[in-house]
């Protein structure tokens, strides 16, 4: 059979959809959204996979009464397990890893963890290492962990709920967990030696065909039964699968949302540095991607809020002219200089609302910008997700590196479409253009000026008055 359209699930950490991508078009025809919530009740704080559930079904029956649905790919956020006991059920909740738990473990789990030169996994707060989150729930609910049958990846844990088949895959493996040896392409030694190896569910490729949507399903949401279902992929590395598949190296592509991850294919060989957030993920193709990451979409909404000002180049020109920065780093904890407490070099309480929106641009793109460099990154960069239409931070980024900066302004997010390249048949476009709106000197010396002034306000440290 042709496959001509295909349902993406992409859950994301703050919102959750199920898009229908047409796979000759290359673009999405219809989505339905809902906000990823997060229940603070029971043992810890966890996801409201249920929630999410009833949403995805839904959403799958009504795009299906819209147009016929061929096939089911899955794409999901990172840093995150399913543990599941033998009848297949939640043995444990799928805890948020901005929950600060497991770092009361910290310093046990630090002499456990499989070195930095092994995985390439940074050593991350709160739960952002799955390997962390494994060690407190293991320790701190030794009985409901005695029930675990079986450990899925996150994507694949919504993989498995469509077709009964448990699976583990290597993109959501290889990003941060602290389990993956990205160059032996095996679980990490801490691993075995935490007992866990026996319970992961088999590796497969991003692409496989995990089995067909169970018959009580099809029956819910009126799909047919044995529908293909794709074993799923992690969001940054959705994101650059469409590139990988048609762009030559070397290139970056900037994945844009709650997290800002880069990812630096054909890079210089640098040494990466574990204390700033760089890292090593896997890609699609299983070959090991030079990365970094900070929260700049967090970081956006927290400046922000929910309902951004309108762009000014007027605000946009006053800013540069009166050189208004924010210094790093919001929120504080990851990032490249996780240690950093912010700081404005103006009064921002006089800022308007598009001053202070083309500060905030500015400033997220130097982050980009620096994470970049200590990659060794080189070529063009591809910006996905929504600071692809953020001129302002476009305009910051080209100035900042000197290199072409393309912007994927034809989607909200790269994700649902890196998913869609999973299946067979899908004529992949990027759908990046060049950014060619002219960049002044005085960009150039903003943002030399911002490196120079964060790399004293580092020095200092926290709570200095240098």
């Amino acid at each position: 059979m042709t496959m001509r359209t295909v349902a993406v699930i992409d859950i994301g950490k703050t919102n959750a959809k199920v898009a229908l991508v047409d796979l000759d078009r290359f673009e999405e025809i219809a989505v339905r959204r809902t906000a990823n919530s997060v229940v603070d009740s029971g043992l810890y704080p966890h996801f409201d996979t249920e929630r999410l559930w009833r949403f995805i079904l839904a959403s799958l029956a009504a795009l299906n009464r819209e147009q016929r649905v061929d096939a089911i790919s899955v794409t999901t956020h990172g840093a995150t397990a399913v543990l599941l006991d033998e009848a297949g059920e939640l043995a444990l909740p799928v805890l948020d890893y901005e929950f600060a738990g497991p770092d009361a473990l910290a310093d046990e789990y630090g002499k456990v963890r499989a070195p930095f030169c092994e995985t390439g996994s940074a050593r991350l707060p709160m739960g952002l290492n799955v390997g962390a989150q494994l060690f407190w729930q293991q320790r701190m609910f030794p009985e409901h962990f005695s029930r675990v049958a079986t450990i899925l990846t996150y994507a694949q844990y919504w993989s498995y709920r469509l077709t009964g088949v448990r699976a583990c895959e290597l993109t959501s493996l290889g990003c941060h967990t602290d389990l993956w040896n990205p160059k032996a392409a095996t679980f990490s030694t801490m691993v075995d030696v935490q007992g866990w190896g026996h319970l992961f569910a088999p590796v497969r490729k991003a692409g496989d065909v995990l089995g067909g949507l169970l018959p009580p399903l099809a029956e819910e949401t009126g799909l047919p039964p044995g529908l293909p279902v794709h074993c799923g992929i992690h969001d940054s590395n959705a994101s650059l699968l469409p590139h990988l598949l048609t762009r030559p190296a070397p290139f970056s592509v900037v994945s844009t949302g709650t997290w800002v991850v880069i990812l630096a294919v054909g890079s210089d060989a640098v040494d990466l540095d574990e204390t700033r957030d760089t890292l090593i993920n896997v890609s699609a193709l299983g070959d090991p991607v030079p990365s970094a990451r900070f929260m700049g979409g967090r970081a956006f909404s927290m400046l922000l809020g929910d309902n951004p000002p309108a762009a000014s180049p007027e605000a946009e020109a006053r800013v540069v002219a009166a050189a208004h920065m924010l210094l790093p780093s919001v929120p504080g904890g990851s990032g490249p200089f996780p240690a950093a407490q912010p700081r404005w070099t103006t009064d921002e309480e006089k800022l308007k609302p598009a001053e202070r929106l083309a500060a905030v641009s500015f400033h997220l793109a130097l982050m980009t910008a620096t994470c970049l460099d200590l990659i060794g990154a080189r070529g063009e960069i591809v910006v996905e997700g929504p600071f692809a239409t953020n001129d302002a931070y476009l305009r910051m980024l080209l100035a900042a590196t000197g290199r072409p900066v393309l912007a994927n302004r034809l989607s909200t997010t790269g994700t649902s479409l890196g998913a869609a390249c999973l299946v067979t048949g899908a004529r992949i476009r990027t759908g990046a253009e060049a950014f060619t709106e002219a960049v002044p000197k005085t960009y150039l010396d903003y943002a030399g000026d911002w490196r120079r002034l964060t790399a004293e306000h580092v020095q200092c440290g926290v709570g200095s008055e240098c």
